[in-house]
């Protein structure tokens, strides 16, 4: 996996195959919340209070890690003993972040920037517990077609994607305005990289497949 990494003070715990430890997911995002629940391990949701406004000068890749990490510390205070996973995705066009649009009229105007550009969408995670923690990125190139607006206007109509940022979600209809994906990892694109996410996971000690 040729994922970015960036690692503080990890460690690799001994695997109990009898029951997983406690896992929390600190996110308010129903897709990052229907990733996981992809891996079939228990884990409860938590919504981490952190101010997601960008320092002035700083980079989308690391906007997109500091968020990550402040996600997972915010729960991870209230939750010494679990392991709690923090993640974050920051749309980059030529150095600017693209947020979500959060209506028809922005997400048009999204769009109709990104036509036939490429953007680099920096999707951050950490896990978490005390001071073991680990840091990680996985970037995805997603280029747009050259469409009119008529089709712009026809997909937002019809999937409404404003709660994503990029206007367009690649697992829905949102793939017929892209013309090429490219990452490690097919679901960092979605919110939460799975590839990534189930290595952190197995030297913390999670079982998946768990046992019945």
């Amino acid at each position: 996996m040729n994922a970015s990494l960036k690692v503080q003070n990890t460690m690799s715990i001994p695997t109990n195959l009898s029951q997983n430890p406690l896992l929390i997911l600190a996110s308010t995002s129903k897709y990052r919340r229907e990733l996981l629940e992809r891996l079939r391990i228990p884990f409860e949701v938590v919504s981490p209070e952190v101010d997601e406004t960008p320092i002035t000068g700083e980079s989308t890749l690391d906007l997109a890690l500091r968020l990550a990490h402040a996600k997972a510390a915010a729960v991870a205070k209230e939750h010494p003993h679990a392991w709690v996973i923090g993640s974050d995705q920051v749309a980059d066009l030529c150095g600017a972040a693209i947020g979500k649009p959060g209506n028809f009229e922005r997400a048009l105007a999204q769009l109709q920037l990104m036509r036939g550009a490429t953007v680099i969408f920096q999707t951050a995670l950490c896990l978490m517990k005390g001071d073991i923690q680990t840091t990680l990125y996985v970037p995805t190139e997603v280029t747009f077609r050259k469409l009119p607006d008529s089709v712009l206007e026809a997909y937002l109509l019809a999937e409404e994607p404003y709660d994503c940022a990029g206007s367009a979600k690649s697992e829905g209809l949102g793939i017929s305005l892209l013309e090429s994906i490219k990452s490690d990892d097919p679901t960092a694109l979605i919110g939460l990289p799975l590839i990534a996410l189930t290595s952190l996971l197995r030297d913390a000690g999670f079982v998946f497949p768990s046992k019945k």
